[in-house]
This record gives structure tokens, sequence and C-alpha cells, in this order.
């Protein structure tokens, strides 16, 4: 039987807003599920992992994707927003670094810092510059630079590692790519131009950071972290690294038709997978694609969001979590967080 072309448009454009309703809907039940996840004190709190039961890191985490869904999806909530802020400011110091309230176990003070300036610029609300000024400053005193006695040959070179104390010639402690890509964005959302010296440094990190063949490693320094190994005599490239590499080149100010970005997207075309991380499959170390399905969802969605992405499905309450624990994805925060990125 022949179908007209009308009635084909017609069938076509009904699919496809099914398609919206029903990824609108995905969006607003886990919109809703993280709400009812803020604590009492403003804070979002994991009840899975012990290290991130302090919201201070998890906290600027959630916030940031629950600001970045559209009105349409969930309706603006601004008295539990600032009660977020509120205990963001609460627990920063008074030089400007969250994550350190517990002296002895710091909840991933780089990281939780720059989430943070990005979630208070991204909230829109007034008087928080002093807050951010302080933040930036704080991330920029950690940078591995000319400062803290590293040289443009020494391997951690330009980037950030976990944060709190200053590390020094010899020991640089845990540094890693993801770290570096999320302290670039929240300077730049801080204000700092492309201009500025500490982007120049990063840059030589991140130039560092890539293979030839265009794709990225995790750490320059700590090989262990690198999930997917070794090949042909150097650190194979993989998919979560890469899409950071190429945020943090655009973070840098780096254009998508310079060579080095320009290889970056071929990788990820090359490679892509919608249900995982790419750079694993046929090696031993293949359940790290699963494991970080849901970092690679949300890092490739805002890298190259034409490559199709899948989620696996939302629990009943509007959460997902990831059955495989590698990287702590199975904590219905972290998951419905990077999933929210993802289906707005």
């Amino acid at each position: 039987m022949r179908i007209s072309r009308r009635a084909f448009l017609l069938s076509a454009a009904a699919a496809a807003a099914c398609s919206r309703i029903e990824k609108g809907s995905a969006l607003q039940r886990a919109a809703q599920y993280l709400w009812t996840q803020q604590a009492e004190d403003g804070g979002f709190h994991s009840t899975t992992y012990g290290l991130l039961r302090s919201g201070q890191s998890l906290t600027p985490f959630v916030l940031g994707a629950l600001l970045a869904v559209p009105e349409a999806a969930s309706p603006a909530r601004p008295v539990a927003v600032d009660r977020a802020l509120e205990f963001i400011k609460k627990n920063t110091t008074a030089d400007g670094a969250l994550g350190l309230m517990d002296p002895t176990v710091p909840d991933y003070p780089n990281y939780a810092t720059a989430l943070a300036v990005t979630a208070i610029v991204k909230s829109g609300r007034t008087g928080g510059d002093r807050v951010i000024a302080a933040m930036a400053a704080q991330l920029r005193a950690q940078q591995f630079g000319e400062d803290n006695g590293w040289k443009r040959e020494d391997a951690p070179y330009g980037a950030w590692g976990m944060g709190g104390p200053i590390h020094r010639p010899p020991e640089a402690g845990h540094v890693d790519l993801s770290m570096t890509r999320y302290v670039l964005e929240a300077l730049r959302a801080a204000g700092v131009p492309a201009s500025d010296p500490a982007i120049a440094r990063a840059l030589v990190y991140l130039q560092r950071s890539q293979n030839s063949d265009g794709g990225f490693y995790f750490s320059t320094v700590n090989p262990e972290i690198n999930k997917a190994g070794e090949a042909n005599g150097q650190f194979a490239s993989y998919g979560t690294a890469t899409a950071d590499g190429l945020l943090a080149f655009r973070a840098a100010g780096v254009s998508d038709q310079d060579v080095r970005s320009a290889k970056a997207i071929q990788w990820l075309k090359d490679h892509h997978q919608p249900d995982r991380a790419p750079g694993f499959e046929g090696t031993a170390r293949e359940a790290w694609g699963s494991g970080l399905r849901f970092y690679y969802a949300y890092a490739i969605s805002r890298a190259m969001p034409g490559l199709p992405v899948t989620l696996p499905p939302q629990d009943a309450n509007g959460s997902f979590r990831n059955p495989n624990k590698m990287v702590k994805e199975d904590d219905p925060l972290i998951a419905t967080a990077f999933a929210v990125h993802v289906l707005r």
C-alpha cells in the first residue's frame, strides 16, 4: 500500500512530537527527583558514598544540572536554589575553597570550588561577586605553575589536581584532565579572558594530554588512572577524556577549526558509541566503557550534541543509576544529574 507524502510527513511529525514529549517527561521526572533529595540544610548529600556525604562537591554539581533545566520542563524553584547557594557559601573557607570543611576528609576541593563558581554564575543571583572572586583566586593559586615551583617541562605544568594543600616539586599528587577542564570552565565563567596567563599555562597541559590520533588520555602524572591503559608505547585515547579535552580547548578559547580541536572532534566521530564510553572495546578494560556511561553521555552531549546518546531505563521515582559501580555512577544523585544534562 502506498503512503502519500502528506500522510508520511504527518506521521513523522507526530512521532517527533511524541519523542519530545517522552524526553520532556523524563527530564521533568529527573529534575523532580533531584529536588526531592535536597536536605534541610540546602545541600545534596550522598547516601551511597561516605566521601560525598558532606554535600560540598555534590551540591554545586546537582544544582548546576538543575539550573540547566528549561522552565517549560521544570518550574523555577527560587527558594530551593537560594538554599543551595547558601549551603555552598556556608561551607566555603575564607580564602575561597569549597570542600575543606572537614580537614580529615577533603571533598574534591578544586572540583567542588569550580562547580560552585559555575553554579553561582548560572544562578544569576546578585551579590555573589565577592564569593566568585575569592573562589577564582583560590583556583588560580592551585594551578601547577611557576608560582608553585613548577616549570613548563614538568608533567603537571598548567593543570589542576584535587586541591587542598599546595603541591610543589617534586610531589604533584593527583592530577587529571577532568579537574583541569572544570576549573577552566569556572575561570571563564568568572570572567577570566582566554588571553590570561593561567589559560596559556593550561594549554600546555592540554596539548601534552592529546595523542597523535586526536584523542586524549586522563593524566600525564598518574599512569594508573589512565583508564584505557597503554597502546603502542603511549597512553591510549578514550571517550570521556577526549570529550573533556575538546571542552577544555573550547574553555581555553581554542576554536573547533583549530587543528587540535578538529582532530579531537574527528576522533569522537570515528569512535562514538551511544550507550558507553568508547576506547575500551575488545580489551581487558572493557568494563570501563559501561562504568563511565553517564559521564560520557553528559560530556559528549555537550561536546558533540549531534551524536546520538541513549540512557538506561529511568527508575519509577525519576532517578537514573548505573549498575556498574566503577566511578560511583550507581549513586542516583550522580547518574541523574548527568542524565539531566543529556535530556535537556
